[in-house]
């Protein structure tokens, strides 16, 4: 009776029971994060199949052209960028959390040992970018000319007391040119796929609390008030994953929603 009932209720809203929803997520820990409501989902008639795609640029054009119908793996400063340089026309449906832009280096223990003249390498993507750099504003490291410029460049620093030089390197490729530099600054899902705990192991920590990097669940325009989508954000936004997120990174992410 109590399955009846549940999908009388599914197709009053117009939700058709077991439907597929396709989901681009990182390796990790975004299969694993998902995988947790799977189950839960089911129970709500939406079929969820994860989709892994381990760059800055798959998912979204994916999601453009229909192959997918959900994101989940950037910051919203991140997807409005995107939008604007490729002109597509998707929005954030919801949040999920903060993840601490970190600095870490294979040389030195903190930022005061690494030298003058050193190599910093640091995103290429213009947001992750300008958010290392304000990054290393905040620590000391440089002065930028504005700080609350969320798109700075190397030209928007006034002031290189230890003349660092920065090397502009793809987010996924970060940990692996550690050897090769002084520092990089890594975003806190590639950190994690490398073996680092952010609050342990970054020698500067960004602080996620008052981040205006939130990660969001990105979808196109027409489909921001889908029921399936709407389902699959109320059911992530759960004591369940924020219990995980918790537990799991130790303040390297942080729950966006309340």
């Amino acid at each position: 009776m109590k399955k009846l009932i549940i999908l009388f209720l599914l197709a009053l809203s117009g939700l058709t029971f077991g439907k597929t929803l396709k989901l681009g997520t990182s390796s990790y820990p975004g299969v694993e994060m998902f995988n947790l409501i799977k189950e839960d989902l089911a129970s709500q008639g939406v079929e969820l199949e994860i989709v892994e795609m381990n760059d800055y640029v798959t998912p979204n054009l994916a999601l453009a052209d229909g192959a997918i119908d959900v994101n989940s793996f950037q910051h919203i400063q991140y997807l409005n960028q995107f939008c604007k340089d490729k002109g597509l026309n998707l929005v954030s449906a919801g949040e999920t959390y903060v993840v601490a832009l970190g600095l870490y280096s294979n040389k030195y223990k903190s930022i005061d040992e690494i030298p003058a003249k050193s190599t910093i390498a640091i995103p290429n993507d213009p947001t992750n970018a300008g958010r290392a750099l304000i990054m290393l504003h905040n620590a000391g490291l440089i002065k930028l000319e504005d700080p609350t410029n969320l798109l700075a460049t190397e030209f928007d620093i006034v002031e290189n007391p230890k003349k660092l030089k920065f090397k502009l390197i793809e987010a996924p490729q970060l940990p692996r040119v550690l050897p090769d530099v002084a520092a990089a600054i890594i975003n806190g899902g590639y950190a994690l796929e490398a073996g680092f705990i952010p609050t342990k192991d970054a020698i500067l920590l960004e602080d996620a609390s008052k981040s205006p990097y939130v990660n969001i669940f990105a979808v196109r325009a027409e489909d921001e008030n889908r029921e399936d989508i709407k389902i699959l954000i109320k059911t992530f936004q759960s004591d369940k994953i924020k219990n995980y997120i918790l537990e799991t990174f130790k303040g390297g992410y942080i729950p966006a929603w309340k």
